[in-house]
């Protein structure tokens, strides 16, 4: 009995702390940036705001270019997410339906592709787009990004195109379909769970890049939201009630994106990696 009730208590002891340590630092940034600075710079922690501001809010969003950086920001995640989808969609079916030669090491390569760290090609990028004269533009910066999305979106949709029966594309066929008509009206509508864990993975991963932004485009113009976090240290030292302002304002984006996209995007993980 005491064996039976020790089973039950400690997962879900464990699944609490591990909640806590995951959540805490997430609420610290929200409370931090509503925080009067007194309450910030404290010797004893104050674990709730005795007063809420949002001055740290309006000096964060009061940063030169602010509003360049946040259209900058939502047009190279955006454009990437959906190339990346778009290429992804005809490659996994190509792997996913079609049989040729070599089709077993093409997809090693991509697995290695995105094994690898992107940063040890960040040289070779640099000169490519200095050679062709793009430095601080955003073309180079959506082509990249899309390229670093591309081996885990074409691999997780090939799961999802491969467990999509074959007679259910044959039978469309039959009735009249050609071949992309069939995989637009019959194939597609059964990724949707694919294409929601995907796209949510692209966005994370364009929206928080910040290395391949800062080596490119050197203009304030040209730069990112990553970036913008950076704009807080002075020479008087760190402003953390702006840092955290800042932080939570670059966070809320991927937040309400996966309140939106929760359910289809754990299940199309999961289902993506065990299927095909």
């Amino acid at each position: 009995m005491k064996r039976s009730l020790f089973g039950r208590i400690w997962p879900n002891a464990t699944a609490v702390i591990l909640f806590i340590g995951f959540v805490f630092p997430v609420y610290w940034m929200f409370a931090t940036a509503f925080k009067p600075t007194g309450d910030i710079i404290s010797e004893n922690p104050v674990w709730f705001p005795t007063e809420i501001t949002f001055e740290h809010f309006k000096t964060a969003t009061g940063v030169d270019n602010f509003w360049t950086l946040v259209a900058n920001s939502l047009t190279v995640t955006v454009l990437a997410v959906v190339f990346s989808l778009a290429i992804a969609l005809a490659g996994a079916f190509a792997l996913a339906r079609m049989k040729f030669k070599g089709r077993r090491g093409f997809i090693i390569g991509f697995m290695l592709a995105q094994m690898a760290p992107w940063e040890v090609m960040i040289i070779a990028m640099y000169m490519i787009v200095r050679d062709a004269d793009m430095l601080n533009s955003l073309v180079p910066l959506t082509a990249f990004y899309t390229m670093m999305i591309l081996p885990f979106t074409i691999l997780t949709l090939r799961g999802f195109v491969a467990a999509v029966p074959a007679e259910l594309e044959e039978a469309a066929m039959v009735d009249g379909c050609t071949r992309a008509q069939a995989f637009r009206r019959v194939i597609l509508p059964l990724l949707a769970p694919g294409l929601m864990a995907t796209s949510l993975f692209g966005f994370i991963t364009a929206w928080n890049e910040f290395a391949l932004v800062l080596v490119l485009n050197k203009e304030a113009e040209a730069q990112t939201l990553p970036l913008w976090l950076t704009s807080f240290r002075t020479v008087f030292g760190d402003d953390w009630g702006a840092t955290m302002a800042a932080s939570s304002l670059f966070a809320v984006p991927i937040l309400i994106l996966f309140v939106f996209l929760q359910r289809r995007a754990v299940s199309g993980l999961t289902d993506g990696a065990v299927k095909g």
